[in-house]
């Protein structure tokens, strides 16, 4: 995220986000790539089984993220006040998220996909995702920091990989990747 912030430090982050995520749809539509096809299809054509698995997800997120990370999140509405880590965290994470999951899943694996078949196009997608410049920030982290979160975040994006990769349904992605940014970086405190 601090690789966005240079862009424009005047332009709320969350107006960044949303026009990068409508820059990149807008780049989609205009290669004549139809949003369905990037896996944004509509609710009405969700198998019953997406939607079982999206609305437990959800749900299941709301409550087990505010319970493990009560102290952190209560210590930063403290601090902040709601409504300033609703405008300044929640909601640019979640569009943070959305625009993660539509370059790496949507595009990048994609593309992959159809070049090298499922395996390699995961895999090379998800290390493109893990040790490019979202995360580069944990280069010049000690090991001790780098190492662990590299291994998550490799971990959590092979998860999403696989998981855009058999559904096809870039909205379940998109929001379990939106919702973890969204609670993790409030548990942590101010933003840099």
């Amino acid at each position: 995220m601090s690789a966005l912030r240079w862009l424009s430090p005047s332009i709320p982050l969350w107006l960044l986000l949303a026009g990068l995520l409508a820059l990149g749809l807008v780049m989609m539509s205009f290669a004549g790539v139809r949003l369905s096809q990037l896996g944004l299809r509509p609710w009405s054509e969700w198998s019953t089984t997406e939607k079982s698995y999206f609305c437990q997800v959800v749900a299941a997120a709301n409550i087990v993220f505010p319970i493990l990370l009560a102290a952190p999140l209560g210590n930063r509405i403290a601090q902040a006040g709601l409504a300033s880590s609703l405008a300044n965290v929640v909601v640019p994470y979640l569009l943070f998220g959305f625009y993660q999951e539509l370059v790496y899943r949507a595009m990048v694996q994609t593309e992959a996909v159809c070049r090298w078949g499922s395996l390699a196009g995961v895999l090379v997608a998800n290390l493109l995702y893990t040790f490019g410049p979202l995360h580069w920030d944990y280069f010049a982290s000690p090991a001790s920091l780098a190492v662990p979160m590299f291994a998550s975040i490799f971990a959590i994006g092979l998860f999403f990989g696989v998981l855009y990769r058999r559904s096809g349904n870039l909205w379940i992605v998109a929001a379990f990747h939106a919702i973890g940014n969204a609670y993790i970086v409030l548990s942590l405190g101010p933003t840099r």
